[in-house]
């Protein structure tokens, strides 16, 4: 048995950072039923990267789902949406504000059919605030919540994360989000509505930048690959021209300076302890330059290793998918797609004992379990069926 197992959950929602989340929660179990446009479907079916008409960016937020078209303009998809919802645990939407509430999709309307319901509703800056009407996309939030204002080279602009992490990190507090409120419910027997907003999630993240927000009242400058409080800690590249990562904690300094070959320099005043260390970074930085470049990265990954230096491979993505712990550990798999065939997958991280493992499924084909879900879960004829489709609300 999955974790999930038994849990229906109906996903109204688009684009990645909400269907990344309900993708979670398929792969664990749930049973996730995405109602999607009739004729277009989710707006990242036609998102690049394109392999024979599918979308590789469709592929990684809805794995595992169960696809139903249906026009949410029209009142007898409307009507059907509240027969699913009547018989589901959770809803997730990531409409703008108001949007459902017009057609009779929102919380209060769908509570009257079922008070066990489970309601999440993620949006860029939440139900209320000045900025509950703007649009959320991952670099505004990125953006405004200080993430990119924190990274990037010291002295040079902001630059953005590399992955979409406004969206994805959305996307996890969604599933803490259900999963809590499905706690909830089955403590009082009674549903919720949950607001969460991805401005709110990244604000959330700011973990030790805002501890030194509040301690010192310092807004932390751009470090790059730096650590603002440990030295060393950053990216030094090899004589192979390839990069390693190097963090050492106080206890650890010493090993370094032995691997590298460097233990008496490593005893001088000047940088034997981290606080020195700090106050010299620039002269730091620039002897592990020279000493790191002296050395290919294989070889300099096993020395620090076997003398418990914290080093590791800086990885392209290459590597990373043909990286033999990483394959150990079953992160990569594949699914086979009835139009693509064979396509790779990265697999939900969680290894369970005693209960089953989260598999890796395939993507629905636009509207695929249409007929299917209609039939069996609110038992339609072919006949009513056919005449939602003629006309148009399916």
């Amino acid at each position: 048995m999955k974790p999930l197992e038994g849990v229906v959950i109906l996903d109204l929602s688009r684009v990645l950072a909400a269907p990344f989340g309900t993708m979670i929660m398929a792969e664990l179990g749930a049973t996730v039923i995405k109602v999607e446009r009739p004729g277009a479907g989710d707006e990242t079916r036609v998102n690049q990267p394109m392999i024979k008409g599918e979308s590789g960016y469709f592929f990684i937020g809805n794995r595992s789902k169960q696809s139903i078209t249906l026009n949410l303009k029209h009142p007898e998809a409307q009507k059907i949406v509240r027969e699913l919802a009547a018989k589901s645990d959770i809803v997730v939407e990531n409409y703008t504000v108001g949007t459902l509430a017009r057609v009779g999709l929102d919380y209060e309307s769908l509570k009257k059919v079922n008070p066990r319901l489970v309601y999440v509703s993620l949006t860029g800056f939440g139900q209320d605030g000045p900025y509950a009407k703007r649009l959320g996309y991952d670099t505004i939030i990125q953006a405004m919540s200080g993430l990119t204002g924190l990274t990037g080279e010291k002295g040079r602009g902001p630059v953005k994360a590399g992955l979409p992490m406004g969206d994805l990190n959305a996307a996890l507090w969604t599933v803490i989000a259900a999963l809590t409120g499905l706690a909830g419910r089955n403590a009082s027997g009674h549903g919720c509505y949950i607001d969460v907003s991805m401005l709110d999630t990244m604000i959330a993240m700011l973990s030790v930048s805002a501890a030194r927000y509040f301690a010192l009242g310092e807004v932390p400058e751009r470090m790059g690959n730096e650590h603002l409080g440990r030295v060393p800690s950053g990216a030094w590249q090899c004589q192979d021209g390839k990069w390693v990562q190097i963090s050492t904690s106080e206890n650890q300094w010493p090993a370094l300076c032995k691997a590298l070959e460097i233990e008496e320099w490593g005893r001088s005043p000047e940088v034997a302890t981290n606080d020195a260390r700090v106050v010299h970074r620039d002269q730091v930085k620039q002897r592990l330059a020279e000493v790191v470049a002296k050395w290919t990265r294989p070889a300099l990954l096993d020395r620090c290793e076997k003398l418990g230096v914290p080093i590791g491979p800086v990885n392209d993505l290459h590597d990373v998918m043909n990286d033999p712990h990483v394959r150990a550990r079953g992160s990569v798999k594949s699914f086979n797609h009835p139009v693509v065939g064979e396509f790779g997958a990265l697999a939900v991280p969680l290894k369970f004992r005693d209960l089953d493992e989260p598999d890796v499924g395939r993507p629905p084909l636009l509207g695929e379990h249409t007929e299917k879900v209609l039939k069996e879960r609110l038992g339609m004829t072919d006949a009513h069926i056919n005449q939602l489709r003629a006309q148009g609300a399916i």
